[in-house]
């Protein structure tokens, strides 16, 4: 039997201007298949891709793999083997941002492709030592008839990265269409769940499913669960924080929640904006949890680091100087897709430092391999942003690596994190029959009409006399493949840093086994009777409230989960009213005390949580 060819370095592939003659020099199309790791050799998905491709050598082909799983590599392969054939002459890549566009040229040039990430509109033609151009869709909007001159005038691969972002306004989509319509061929990826709009992502095909609706047609998919199996990516832990959270609305009224608590969506929405306020006690603690995690998988990665996703540039640099003053060390804070903030993250990716801060740009493609630790700490919540925030941490390096990502006890955050795995295609139409979102009401437009049904009152209205008065963390779980572990327990005591120091290097069935071993530990330790706890700053300042004032947000309170309630269950405020004081005891509202109104929250807050 014959020992295959091993494949040389990626970087000597080919010399600087391939082409059809040298298709001889070639290394086998698919060489050794390599069980794991990021080496020269190609993964088994990415063979995988290519035999499909090749097999039809079709004009259009869409690939979508989750992120981190390599479909840069695959891409630049793919266009290495284009021009070494002599089917194309140019490639263009077309990116999301500024940074994705110089972080692909990087690659390509690694295999000797010659890419302009610094081309101009206004340019109008490259080179000719250039092989193409990375461009974003935004550029691409301005000025199609540039582009469409430069396709046309060369046998050109397009290279769609992200696709989905073709369909984020008219004018993206269109000049999409009118620049790369005489492509000779196009590849689009995706490594993220595709838009939820009606919007057609040009050069996708769609087809009618069982039920009429028109969805995307994937050529090739590789998916997280296949993945984590091939041990591409790594297994995702989501720590899970709770907490009380006190708050004055923009009417001047009190108001306070727990996170995690069944209520409506702007009692929640404004919880969670409590506890994500620099000012406040739940995200330094977060933080420090987050730090703690850290410093114990980089006993097992020691130049392992953190990423906190932030809302804005105000809390981005607050969030910088609580873990600067934590750590002693120097926190990279990035804040725009500017030049600055690319060479930044470059620099973050290259060294050892500890921690970066970002306002959401490293959220899309953005290769930070070492990034091991993420705090979630934006109120975003689409299933897009969600899905590309998380896959900054699962890119693997070597056998055992884990991620820990913090999250705030939030439904649709936990939804999100427990469909990790989910995969969709783009769906163009909407089945009355099964709603907007038969998966779940994961879809941006089940969600906005979600809000809309269960609108803010106006004084819960989230404006700027909004002002988080006080909130503190509470450990509540982990999530993890599907299933949860541990119970709710105070910041700092022994449960908790049970699941804060699991180890940094740990296979996936390890990780589930190690979870529940702290899992019945932390249960062994729950029988024990144990002291009351002194009431947190939170819940002291509600006891401290005047009793009118209590009492009229008790009331409101009451009045939001009943809404909420007859929204769910069809059935009328009034009915709803009589059977919690049958229920509960107690005169009709306006007579009730406090105890008695409470005793109704907390029954309504069940029967909603189940």
């Amino acid at each position: 039997m014959s020992t295959p060819a091993q494949t040389p370095d990626a970087g000597h592939l080919f010399d600087a201007a391939p082409g059809a003659h040298q298709a001889a020099q070639l290394p086998p199309a698919f060489p050794d298949r390599t069980p794991w790791g990021t080496g020269p050799r190609l993964r088994r998905w990415q063979e995988e891709a290519l035999a499909a491709y090749f097999e039809r050598e079709p004009r259009d082909f869409l690939v979508a793999a989750t992120p981190g799983a390599g479909k840069t590599t695959f891409a630049l392969r793919l266009a290495k083997e284009l021009l070494a054939r002599g089917t194309v002459d140019k490639v263009t890549v077309v990116a999301p941002t500024d940074h994705l566009k110089r972080q692909w040229a990087e690659a390509a040039e690694r295999v000797a492709i010659h890419l302009n990430p610094l081309f101009k509109n206004a340019d109008g033609w490259l080179g000719r030592h250039w092989h193409g151009a990375a461009l974003s869709y935004a550029q691409i909007g301005m000025d199609p008839a540039v582009h469409k001159k430069m396709t046309e005038s060369a046998r050109t691969l397009v290279i769609l990265d992200e696709v989905h972002h073709g369909g984020d306004a008219l004018s993206w989509g269109d000049g999409m269409r009118e620049a790369f319509a005489g492509a000779t061929r196009r590849l689009s990826l995706s490594g993220t769940p595709f838009r939820s709009d009606t919007a057609p992502i040009p050069f996708v095909e769609y087809a009618p499913d069982q039920h009429g609706i028109r969805t995307s047609i994937t050529d090739f998919s590789y998916g997280y669960r296949r993945a984590l199996e091939d041990g591409v990516v790594r297994p995702v832990l989501f720590m899970v924080y709770s907490g009380a959270m006190h708050w004055r609305t923009s009417a001047g009224e009190e108001m306070s929640a727990r996170l995690g608590e069944a209520t409506t969506k702007d009692i929640t929405a404004q919880a969670w904006r409590t506890a994500l306020a620099p000012e406040g006690e739940w995200i330094p603690a977060v933080l420090r949890a987050a730090d703690q995690r850290l410093t114990e998988v980089r006993r097992g990665v020691p130049d392992a680091g953190g990423l906190v996703i932030a809302t804005n540039k105000t809390a981005a640099r607050a969030y910088a100087q609580q873990l600067k003053a934590l750590t002693g060390e120097k926190v990279t804070v990035v804040l725009s897709d500017e030049k600055e903030s690319s060479d930044r993250i470059s620099e973050f990716s290259a060294g050892t430092d500890r921690w970066l801060v970002a306002v959401r740009m490293v959220s899309e493609g953005v290769d930070v391999p070492r990034l091991s630790v993420g705090v979630y700490a934006t109120n975003a919540s689409t299933p897009l942003f969600f899905a590309q925030a998380i896959g900054r941490f699962v890119r693997a390096r070597k056998r055992g690596e884990s991620a820990s990502v913090f999250l705030p006890n939030v439904p649709i955050l936990l939804k999100l994190a427990e469909q990790l795995e989910l995969e969709r295609d783009h769906a163009l139409d909407r089945d009355e029959r099964e709603g907007d979102d038969p998966m779940g009401g994961l879809d941006d437009a089940a969600l906005d009409e979600a809000n809309r049904l269960e609108k803010a009152s106006k004084d819960l209205t989230l404006d700027g006399s909004f002002q988080a008065l006080a909130s503190d963390a509470a450990f509540d779980r982990v999530l993890y493949d599907g299933g949860e572990f541990g119970f709710e327990a105070e910041v700092g005591s022994e449960e908790e840093l049970d699941f804060l120091g699991l180890p940094g290097l740990l296979e996936p069935e390890e990780v589930r086994n190690l979870l529940l071993h702290r899992q019945a530990k932390q249960q062994r330790r729950g029988k024990k009777a144990a002291p009351p706890s002194a009431p947190t700053p939170a819940e002291q300042r509600l006891a401290d409230i005047p009793m009118h004032k209590r009492l009229k947000e008790q009331r409101q309170q009451l009045q939001d989960l009943v809404g909420l309630w007859s929204h769910r269950t069809n059935t009328p405020h009034g009915a709803i009213h009589s059977e919690l004081r049958r229920s509960c005891g107690g005169p009709a509202v306006a007579q009730a005390t406090s105890e008695q109104l409470q005793a109704r929250i907390e029954l309504l807050r069940k029967r909603i949580g189940r």
